[in-house]
C-alpha cells in the first residue's frame, strides 16, 4: 500500500526496535501435547498411501514440523507452501535453495482459495499433512474443484483445529483415479525458539488467547516496522508509522468504535469510565493482517538474510 509523503517521512525518521522482548514468554504452553496421538495415527495409515503432501504457510516457510519428514519420510514427500498470495516471494529461489539444503527437493507454491498452481500431475492415494491452519483442507477442496467440478469435501476455517481426526479417503480426481487422506494439524512437540512460536501463532496455528492477542499484535507491529511495511498506517488512518502498540491499538479501537466501560475506584466512590477496548482492537489488527489487507509479508525474512546452513 502507498503512503502519503508525510507518513513516509515520519516512517523514515522513526527509530524502530532492533529486538522484540521475549521475557516471560514460555512457548511450551502455547502448543498442546495431545498432537502426538495424531502423528501416531498418521504413521499407522502410511501403508494406505503412496505419497505424503505436507502443506505449510508460505509466510513462515521454515517454521515447519520436522517430525513430518522424520517419521513419514519413508514415502515420497511433496512440500506445498500455501497462501502464496499473502507472502512476499521476492526471494522465492532462496527459499527453495534453503529448503533443498534441508532435504526438501519437491516444493511448490499455491493459493488454494483461488485455485492457483494446484493443477499437478499426481495420482493414487496421498496423505496430506501439516501444522494447523495452513490450508490442508483447502488444498483438497481446490483439487476437487479443479478435477471433479465438485464442492467442499472437508470443512475449512480461519482457526486451528477444524480437522480433528485422520479422515477416510477423499476422491479428488477420476483420470487418473486419485484419493487424498486429510489429517489434523500437528505441531512439533518442541518449538526451536519463542520467536519461531510467535511467527507460527501470528499465522493462526494456535488460538490467539493461548499467546495473548495484544502480545501477538505487538510482535506484528514490530515485524511490519522492521520490514518497512507501513500499510497499517493507511488502512487505519494513522497520522504516521508508530512503534508503540498501545498507541496503535488505541487508535484502532477509537476508529472502530470498540470501547468498554470500566469502573474506577475514586475517593468519592466508583466511577464508570469509557476506555478503548484493546483486546478487540488487537484481534482486528491480527484479522486484518491474516486477510492480507496490510500487504504481502515474509515473516522468515531474518532467516533468509542470514547465511544458509552448510
Amino acid at each position: 500500500m502507498r503512503l502519503a509523503p508525510r507518513a513516509l517521512c515520519r516512517a523514515a525518521r522513526a527509530a524502530w526496535r532492533e529486538n522484540f522482548s521475549l521475557d516471560g514468554r514460555d512457548v511450551a504452553r502455547w502448543f498442546p501435547g495431545h498432537m502426538a496421538k495424531g502423528l501416531k495415527k498418521m504413521q499407522s495409515s502410511l501403508k494406505l498411501v503412496d505419497c505424503v503432501v505436507e502443506v505449510h504457510d508460505a509466510r513462515i516457510s521454515f517454521g515447519r514440523n520436522p517430525l513430518f519428514q522424520e517419521t513419514l519420510g519413508i514415502k515420497p514427500h511433496l512440500l506445498v507452501l500455501n497462501k502464496m498470495d499473502l507472502a512476499d516471494l521476492s526471494q522465492r529461489q532462496k527459499i527453495i535453495q534453503h529448503l533443498g539444503k534441508k532435504g526438501l527437493k519437491n516444493v511448490i507454491f499455491t493459493n488454494c482459495i483461488k485455485d492457483e498452481n494446484v493443477k499437478q500431475n499426481v495420482e493414487l492415494c496421498i496423505m496430506v499433512v501439516g501444522v494447523p491452519n495452513v490450508g490442508k483442507s483447502s488444498l483438497i477442496n481446490a483439487l476437487r474443484r479443479q478435477h471433479l467440478r465438485k464442492g467442499k469435501a472437508t470443512r475449512v476455517g480461519g482457526e486451528p483445529g477444524i480437522t480433528r481426526a485422520v479422515m477416510s479417503r477423499i476422491q479428488v480426481c477420476e483420470r487418473p483415479l486419485m484419493f487424498l487422506l486429510d489429517t489434523p494439524g500437528v505441531l512439533a512437540p518442541r518449538i526451536e525458539s519463542v520467536e519461531t512460536g510467535l511467527k507460527l501463532a501470528l499465522c493462526g496455528t494456535v488460538l490467539d488467547h493461548l499467546v495473548g492477542a495484544e502480545s501477538l499484535a505487538d510482535y506484528l507491529l514490530y515485524t511490519l516496522n522492521r520490514q518497512r511495511l507501513f500499510g497499517y498506517v493507511q488502512h487505519y488512518g494513522l497520522d504516521g508509522a508508530c512503534d508503540d502498540v498501545v498507541s496503535v491499538l488505541k487508535h484502532v479501537a477509537v476508529r472502530l468504535g470498540k470501547t468498554q466501560k470500566v469502573k474506577v475506584l475514586t475517593g468519592t466512590g466508583d466511577v464508570t469510565v469509557v476506555q478503548p477496548d484493546y483486546p478487540a482492537a488487537a484481534h482486528d489488527f491480527l484479522r486484518t493482517f491474516r486477510r492480507g489487507l496490510l500487504g504481502a509479508v515474509m515473516l522468515d525474512r531474518d532467516v533468509l538474510q542470514g547465511p544458509l546452513d552448510p
